[in-house]
């Protein structure tokens, strides 16, 4: 976890971050101020109406170097694991992971799905195994109830792990973004030593990532920016391979 940091070297327009399309995004606005972890205050620039105010500055330059680190990585063919479990953010994360070819948690996360690979790898083999039967000849001779409640069953698993299915070993990277609601995930991560790049909200501690970027992850027009550069610094990286 403990990787040497990269310089921000790319100016690339497509990746590098604007401080007027930071604000334009409302990347700035943070949670109320009773809300904040002490250990974000260095990012903070202020209270506006009992809100903290995010400091767009620290924000281009901790994005900068994220986005460089996920470029190079994606360069060396690194797997980045997207996790975004929020109904509000969850979709826009999902398209931009399968954009990249890169896995996904979009439903909820299972624990263990990091420190214990192993039992999840063995269930999801189990979920590839039941569609194969699904579109195999055999299907027929299962009852009309017996299909419906594979079918079911399928559907269930694959809101769990369809994004991971085709992981054939742990991730790299983690890309988290609602460090709060996907705490569990985070401490998977650090537990196996797996780097975390994660936005960081004024309530979350920003420690817990390797690459924290300090913004809100609440509104959807900030996570879309996040995930616009995101995508286009791995889209670059790829191109290098």
């Amino acid at each position: 976890m403990n990787e040497q940091k990269l310089e921000p070297q790319s100016e690339i327009p497509e990746i590098s971050p604007d401080i007027k399309e930071m604000l334009e995004s409302a990347l700035h606005f943070g949670h109320r101020k009773a809300r904040q972890n002490p250990k974000m205050s260095r990012y903070v620039f202020g209270i506006r109406n009992n809100v903290s105010i995010i400091d767009l500055e620290q924000t281009r330059e901790k994005l900068k170097e994220a986005l460089e680190y996920l470029k190079k990585s994606a360069q060396e063919g690194r797997i980045i694991l997207f996790v975004d479990t929020r109904p509000s953010t969850r979709e826009e994360t999902r398209k931009v992971a399968e954009k990249l070819g890169m896995p996904f948690v979009y439903d909820r996360w299972s624990g263990g799905t990091i420190t214990n690979w192993k039992t999840i790898s063995s269930r999801i083999e189990y979920l590839k195994d039941l569609e194969q039967k699904m579109k195999s000849e055999e299907w027929e001779k299962y009852t009309k109830k017996e299909r419906h409640d594979m079918e079911e069953e399928a559907r269930k698993l694959n809101l769990l792990w369809g994004g991971i299915k085709d992981m054939t070993k742990l991730p790299d990277i983690v890309f988290v973004v609602g460090m709060q609601e996907n705490i569990i995930a985070v401490r998977e991560a650090r537990k196996s030593d797996i780097t975390i790049v994660a936005i960081a909200d004024t309530n979350v501690d920003p420690t817990q990532a390797d690459y924290p970027i300090p913004a809100n992850d609440d509104a959807l027009s900030s996570v879309k920016y996040i995930l616009g550069k995101v995508k286009n610094a791995i889209l670059e990286g790829k191109k290098k391979q």
